[in-house]
């Protein structure tokens, strides 16, 4: 095994992940990170667990066994609660007071790849410096010789309720008293993590609910459906007269929306939904929404006509959650369908979304559509460049001279920005700007000159 001070960085945007079986996603490493994640989260004083869920990848038992392995090698014991939405696997952690929680997906890749996740036991993501104190441990040989015997191995135990507790737990973040009576709702769970308790959810709260994406056979999470592909639930909305579609993704975490006219609702636009009645409401702290670097300047535009401010974070769920407990904000998101409710949660719930997109709907009796024309959208051209190398941009003279032409078209009208995915091998370009054709030309541009310099073709 190479020297730790020579591997790749194992963390991502969005914790570690890769194609299931090979290196970092393989058992050798899941067995390490359990035992990392074990002795960090270990300090003696009562017989520690570790809450462990999935989505519905069938590389997920594999992996689920190589941590459980880990973590009981080191004396913790584990919780397993099977397949149940990333915000489930967060709040179950927390409600059983848990001292950490692991969740194996990869969200919204495709079911080839998987990845992990890591929650504190007060439900939040971990931060850059534990994940690196994580990732040296896994590599480093420090813990080797930490090897309980006889009772002190940690054991393994299933718990059944977990999927009937987050149901419970979403549905508080409604109104008591206030039901979905009358509302045709129809719900794409990607067939991943949400299957069930996404359903549930809404016909509890007396939806008359179509559900789609949820037969999950182990290798058909995301594929064509969910919240990569929209289009599904729209056409399903457009067939039965739906008053909206919620298209999940893999792990339940993201959530965007289709109105009743089919037309899509991405994080931006309900984050200038919620933030606006919010603000109405007097119940958006700070009077401040956060958003990403990524999202539309529209979002701005609209919240500042009834007085609200837009801060922004880096890409990352958790990034725009540090933001927002940093400033004591409640509401923040990203255009991806993050959308995050501090008052209900601790990281993006797609469910939780949805209610409050719904509370709206029914508190103000408008159409989804009506709402959605809060924002209007500045044109935005997002360009994906496939790369080899994450050569940081500034090190690419090439590239910055294309971003400082792009920037001097725009004149002050636009921006662009140029990022590295952190969940993929993929650059990212976003130019935004008044003219649809003149942003396009850019964004090409620039992706041609990233392109050449660091893709992998």
């Amino acid at each position: 095994m190479s020297n730790v001070t020579e591997r790749a960085k194992l963390f991502g945007t969005d914790g570690v992940r890769g194609v299931a079986n090979i290196e970092p996603m393989d058992v050798e490493t899941c067995v390490r990170l359990g035992r990392s994640a074990a002795h960090l989260f270990k300090d003696g004083s009562h017989r520690h667990r570790i809450l462990i869920g999935k989505d519905t990848r069938l590389s997920g038992y594999m992996l689920e066994s190589a941590l459980v392995a880990g973590i009981c090698s080191m004396g913790v014991d584990a919780l397993l609660v099977g397949p149940l939405p990333t915000p489930g696997i967060a709040y179950v952690t927390r409600a059983l007071r848990a001292d950490a929680g692991i969740v194996i997906s990869a969200s919204h890749n495709p079911y080839q790849d998987n990845g992990i996740k890591f929650f504190s036991r007060d439900g939040f993501k971990l931060g850059d410096d534990t994940e690196h104190e994580i990732e040296h441990l896994t590599f480093a040989k420090r813990i080797d010789d930490i090897r309980p015997t006889a009772a002190e191995v940690g054991k393994a135990t299933r718990i059944d309720d977990a999927g009937g507790r987050y149901t419970e737990h979403v549905k508080r973040s409604f109104p008591a008293g206030q039901t979905l009576d009358g509302l045709k709702v129809v719900i794409d769970c990607a067939n991943g993590a949400a299957y069930k308790v996404g359903p549930w959810t809404l016909r509890e709260l007396g939806a008359a609910v179509t559900v789609l994406g949820a037969a999950p056979d182990g290798s058909n999470i995301n594929d064509g459906v969910g919240s990569l592909h929209p289009g599904v639930a729209a056409a399903a909305v457009r067939e039965v007269g739906a008053d909206l579609g919620i298209c999940l993704d893999g792990d339940g975490d993201r959530c965007l929306l289709v109105d009743e006219r089919g037309e899509l609702i991405d994080g931006d636009r309900v984050l200038a939904i919620c933030g606006r009645a919010w603000k109405q409401q007097g119940s958006l702290a700070s009077d401040t929404v956060v958003a990403t670097v990524m999202s539309n300047f529209g979002l701005e535009r609209s919240l500042a006509e009834v007085g609200v401010r837009v801060e922004r974070a880096r890409v990352g769920d958790r990034y725009v959650v540090e933001r927002m407990r940093a400033g004591g904000h409640c509401m923040g998101g990203e255009q991806s369908g993050h959308t995050v409710f501090l008052d209900y949660t601790t990281t993006g719930d797609g469910l939780v979304t949805a209610l409050q997109v719904l509370r709206v709907m029914v508190d103000s009796g408008r159409r989804l559509s009506e709402l959605g024309a809060c924002m209007t959208p500045m044109p935005q051209v997002l360009e994906n460049v496939e790369i080899r190398a994450r050569t940081p941009i500034d090190e690419l003279p090439a590239v910055t001279r294309a971003i400082r032409e792009a920037e001097a078209s725009l004149d002050g009208t636009g921006r662009v920005l140029v990022r590295y995915s952190g969940t993929q091998p993929l650059a990212r370009v976003m130019v935004e700007g008044e003219d649809e054709q003149q942003i396009r030309e850019l964004a090409a541009s620039v992706a041609a000159a990233l392109q050449a310099a660091v893709g992998d073709v």
